[in-house]
């Protein structure tokens, strides 16, 4: 019996979603043809703003990658947009002038972003925040122009302000309500939101209606007008202001739509034949943005795709609980009240958390919490299930785990959960479906669960709950995911603190050879545990291991950052941020020389040269090497710069000469291979100008001498340093610095910042190695000072040009 043909408009995750399901309940039915706009696999566009803040990549968010697709026998057709649908042959035609019949076709054609309708919409540097090319082209935006302006103060806008912040935009987010997520939040909610943002740096104006887009001289985007006829500078103007269903390809095929693709309780148009499903969808009148309610969609609509008819949609109820950059926000069913309802409120601005539940006739109609959020999924399911909560409205504010007699007293949130109780919203799984996999299969770990239910693997907002889950149904057997314990990667069933132990027990000197002794499942290892290999291999045996390029990724072998055109960006170490005018002139010539199109100064008082040609990198080495200016490893796992400001040599306020002890750490670490990159700093005063206070070491000078901070963070969730110990000279510092860092060089998971290391190992253990052994602290800082003894940058003892090619060809590509 041949196969029928399905067609797939749209490549976005409900339309995947929906072909996941259909292919478990129906794998031989259908011969699947996918199209997709865009050039890349399914991937979660929940996770583009940390790829905007610079946190994760691309390929970090891809759910769905290529092989899923050719394992799975679907042929899909990537960078390809349908164009027409022919309903009476039952044909689709893509812009590349092929042509495929079918005998169902499912549109998931998504959503396009709302352009607001004001003069210069269109002008250059004016874009939408949808995809990952307007993630990319933010970027481009962040690394060349200054002041950006975001319209739209939703999740979306305020995600894409901060990552342009983060980014060292000067950013001002422009809405047209009196406050901030206003469908998400009530006013005090988004009041605490908005002034936890504005202590991050960005800027607000709020109500204003924009009225015009003005270009500058060179035919950009430069100035946001209001209608009150005020104005702000912008390079940049990201709109954010809501969504439309992408209905062109079903009207023009003569499918009704009607603010969105109208469909049925089956999820069919008014052609049996066609199927939507998504944010083109508009079921029982409502088009659905949150991606829970589209999942929902998508397990119905592969039920009658498979041809079971038993499947109904009936809408969604929806609570949105979101991380907005870093801080926890839930909200479900009529959070503002109105007449005929009471409130309850807890409201603690010190604290930064509030919580308000909205009651009538004794059962939970809405609920709006900022800060703490952890019994979001506990009120939900009251408000889903109707429950009558007149006896425990004294403890509702208290969450599940304090109801003493009226609930569940000492147990955690998951264990006072019901089995139908909801915990991933995203993917719809419930705790009972959580249980059942993990009793039936096995389960011991997140990874395990993300992989068997789908809970936590969309937002992560319920990862928390998800582990309780895990704990109270296993009990003693439960691993956390960070654990000792788990596995490197699927190459091998050993965890990091194994291979190393490995390593070091038995003296294994190349990732070849750890791999042979610990009996990897695969021969060659992989991108996860090849670097990790080589990396415990060589700080384990410094100058005896063999360190293996082909080990490394491009960015450390080439001793320049690789770039989505295929350039590449160099950055020339400057010890403790300073230079000289050779150096300068040097940098100059080079760029000159060279052709670099972008000269940029970096957050880490240096200078980058973006858009060098990887066939002129061992030369622009060779030029800068001459000048005496090594590599600054702007890209490695390893010492990246230590941030001073002037201090006592030359500012009023300085108390101790902060430049000269930052010229000496990182001249002392210059060399340094690590679990992760490292950052430090040194502030001459306690005003600490150079940012200590979130690096990996810190050093801030005093009046009695320093004081030593470590494990800070500036990422994505910033990650303030603790306060690790006082130092009376400048060898005390370089010593305590010192060890701390090998300690963590050597103990370290390939892959972990040093605040996760000390998350996982404590700061007291970490002191009684550093601060209480002397005898100890004192052999970490010479095992550190003989590892980096000799180091020298792979290009200074090539000085001669004819061989740097082959030089390079053998270290770099």
């Amino acid at each position: 019996m041949s196969k029928l043909k399905l067609v797939m408009v749209g490549n976005g995750m409900a339309g995947v979603r929906t072909l996941e399901e259909l292919i478990k309940i129906a794998p031989e039915m259908y011969d699947i043809t996918v199209f997709g706009a865009e050039p890349h696999p399914n991937y979660n566009r929940i996770l583009l703003s940390p790829v905007l803040a610079g946190e994760m990549t691309v390929q970090d968010i891809i759910l769905n990658d290529l092989d899923w697709y050719r394992d799975n026998g679907i042929d899909l057709r990537l960078n390809n947009k349908v164009t027409k649908i022919d309903r009476k042959g039952r044909k689709v035609f893509a812009e590349d002038g092929s042509e495929v019949a079918y005998d169902r076709l499912l549109l998931a054609t998504g959503s396009n972003p709302f352009m607001l309708p004001v003069p210069g919409a269109d002008l250059p540097g004016v874009i939408a925040y949808r995809d990952i090319a307007d993630t990319d082209a933010m970027i481009d935006a962040a690394a060349n122009h200054k002041h950006a302006v975001v319209i739209g103060a939703g999740l979306l806008g305020l995600e894409a302000a901060n990552g342009l912040a983060l980014r060292g935009m000067d950013v001002t987010v422009v809405h047209i309500a009196d406050w901030i997520m206003e469908r998400q939040l009530d006013k005090t909610a988004a009041d605490m939101l908005q002034k936890s943002l504005e202590a991050k740096g960005l800027k607000f104006r709020l109500p204003a209606f924009t009225a015009e887009l003005q270009a500058g001289e060179s035919g950009r985007v430069s100035k946001v007008v209001f209608k009150d006829g005020a104005s702000i500078p912008a390079d940049l103007v990201v709109m954010a202001a809501g969504i439309r269903p992408n209905t062109a390809l079903a009207e023009s095929a003569g499918i009704y739509c009607n603010r969105g693709i109208v469909v049925n309780d089956t999820l069919q148009t008014y052609d049996p034949r066609v199927y939507a499903v998504g944010e083109c969808a508009n079921h029982r009148g409502i088009a659905y943005g949150l991606v829970a309610p589209l999942f929902e969609q998508a397990k119905v609509c592969a039920n009658h795709l498979a041809m079971y008819g038993i499947g109904r949609y009936v809408g969604s109820v929806t609570s949105t609980k979101l991380k907005v950059t870093g801080i926890d926000v839930f909200s479900a069913g009529n959070f503002t009240g109105g007449e005929g309802t009471e409130d309850i409120v807890l409201h603690d601005p010190g604290a930064g958390v509030y919580k308000r539940v909205v009651l009538q006739d004794d059962k939970l109609v809405g609920a709006v919490m900022y800060g703490d959020t952890k019994d979001g999924a506990w009120y939900f399911q009251m408000l889903k299930d109707g429950q009558d909560v007149g006896e425990i409205r004294d403890h509702l504010l208290f969450g599940n785990s304090h109801l003493g007699d009226a609930g569940h007293k000492g147990a955690n949130s998951a264990a006072a959960m019901p089995d139908e109780a909801e915990v991933c919203g995203c993917n719809g799984v419930c705790k009972g479906d959580i249980v059942k996999a993990i009793k039936a299969e096995g389960l011991f770990t997140l990874d395990d669960v993300r992989k068997h239910t789908k809970a936590s693997s969309s937002c992560g907002s319920c990862t928390g709950l998800v582990e309780q889950i895990l704990a109270s149904t296993i009990g003693g057997a439960y691993t956390p995911a960070d654990s000792n314990t788990k596995a490197v990667c699927g190459c091998t069933d050993h965890s990091h603190g194994e291979v190393r132990a490995a390593i070091r027990d038995h003296k294994l000197l190349s990732a070849q050879a750890a791999m042979a002794f610990m009996e990897w499942k695969t021969p060659n290892g992989c991108a996860s545990c090849r670097p990790a290999l080589n990396y415990y291999c060589i700080s384990s045996w410094p100058h005896e291991a063999t360190d293996d390029a082909q080990s490394r990724f491009i960015n450390e072998r080439a001793h320049a950052n690789i770039q989505k055109d295929g350039t590449y960006s160099v950055v020339p170490r400057m010890w403790g941020g300073l230079t000289t005018p050779n150096e300068l002139r040097a940098i100059a010539d080079a760029a000159e020389k060279y052709q670099v199109p972008t000269v940029k100064v970096t957050g880490g008082q240096r200078i980058d040269l973006l858009g060098v040609k990887k066939n002129d990198l061992p030369l622009i080495w060779h030029d800068l090497n001459k000048a005496g200016m090594v590599s600054g490893h702007a890209y490695g796992k390893s010492i990246r710069t230590v941030k001073t400001c002037v201090g006592a040599e030359h500012c009023r306020f300085g108390t101790q000469l902060s430049m000269s002890l930052g010229v000496k750490l990182e001249k002392m670490l210059f060399g340094m291979w690590s679990p992760h990159k490292v950052k430090l700093a040194v502030s001459g005063c306690p005003r600490n100008c150079a940012e200590a206070g979130i690096k990996d070491v810190g050093v801030i000078g005093v009046d009695s001498g320093y004081e030593i901070y470590v494990a800070g963070n500036g990422g994505i969730k910033t990650e303030v340093a603790q306060f690790f110990s006082k130092a009376k000279t400048e060898e005390e510092v370089m010593e305590i610095s010192g060890a701390f860092l090998q300690l963590y060089r050597e103990e370290g998971y390939y892959l972990e910042r040093t605040v996760h290391y000390i998350d996982r190992v404590g700061l007291d253990y970490v002191k009684s190695k550093v601060l209480d052994d002397d005898d100890n602290r004192k052999a970490l800082y010479e095992r550190l000072l003989f590892a980096l003894q000799d180091y020298k940058d792979p290009w200074q003892e090539r000085a001669e040009e004819p061989q740097l090619r082959a030089a390079f060809e053998d270290f770099a590509v």
